[in-house]
């Protein structure tokens, strides 16, 4: 198999400086592609292009933008052009949580966590879509959660952005699937992150590395065949 079957390709990962960001960074980088990251300050987008460039020799390179604002999406899509020359894959992962009951959620938060997950998402396909038909086609993955399809008390409005992303995404892949632009959306479970400030060490959760698995095995899926969604979960979770 060849493990550097991405040269000559470009990918972007947004949110990609910690967690599942960084572990499908490092894995698209290990697989040879040029990288462009984002995160929301630019003391960890550096630091993780310090990382990623020491760890895997493949040209890494990062801007600072929060993709909440479609303004600092523009920029950042400019700085990947001018950096790369364009892209192949685009990896939508920034995402933020703020878990409370509907009531107690102030319209500060909901609107965070809306324009994070799911307008953040359509900022960075809408630049990205024109680039992948020029050069021919490409990839969106979109990181989503079980929270997409399984809502729970406190989840009201990261549900919400979740089961919007899902239903964006697969309208998306019909939209453009004979642009041989190909869209897939992955669902997790319980990670082992900091994510909605949760420790890390539980080891019956999913790897990082787990989902940054998915992402390769789907970008290695051959160009007649689409995964429109994944679901993975922990195999054994806490009873």
């Amino acid at each position: 198999m060849n493990t550097r079957f991405l040269e000559q390709r470009t990918a972007v990962v947004t949110g990609a400086t910690r967690g599942i960001g960084l572990a499908i960074a490092k894995s698209l980088a290990e697989a040879g592609a040029s990288l462009a990251i984002c995160g929301r300050r630019q003391s960890d987008v550096d630091r993780a292009v310090g990382d990623l460039s020491a760890l895997t020799g493949s040209k890494v390179v990062g801007k600072a933008a929060n993709v909440s604002h479609s303004d600092e999406v523009s920029e950042f899509f400019k700085f990947i052009d001018d950096s790369l020359g364009g892209l192949d894959v685009l990896v939508n992962n920034a995402g933020v949580g703020v878990f409370r009951s509907t009531a107690d959620l102030t319209l500060n938060e909901w609107r965070e966590v809306i324009d994070t997950n799911l307008s953040g998402v359509f900022y960075c396909c809408h630049e990205a879509l024109p680039r992948l038909r020029q050069r021919g086609g490409g990839y969106i993955i979109n990181i989503s959660s079980l929270a997409g399809k399984n809502p729970f008390a406190g989840g009201a409005a990261y549900n919400a952005s979740k089961f919007g992303l899902n239903g964006f995404s697969e309208a998306m892949m019909l939209d453009h699937r004979y642009d041989d632009i190909r869209v897939s959306y992955i669902m997790p479970g319980s990670v082992d992150t900091e994510f909605g400030s949760h420790a890390t060490g539980a080891g019956w959760k999913i790897a990082p590395e787990d989902i940054s698995a998915v992402v390769l095995m789907l970008l290695r899926m051959p160009p007649r065949a689409l995964v429109s969604r994944v679901e993975i979960r922990p195999t054994k979770p806490r009873k």
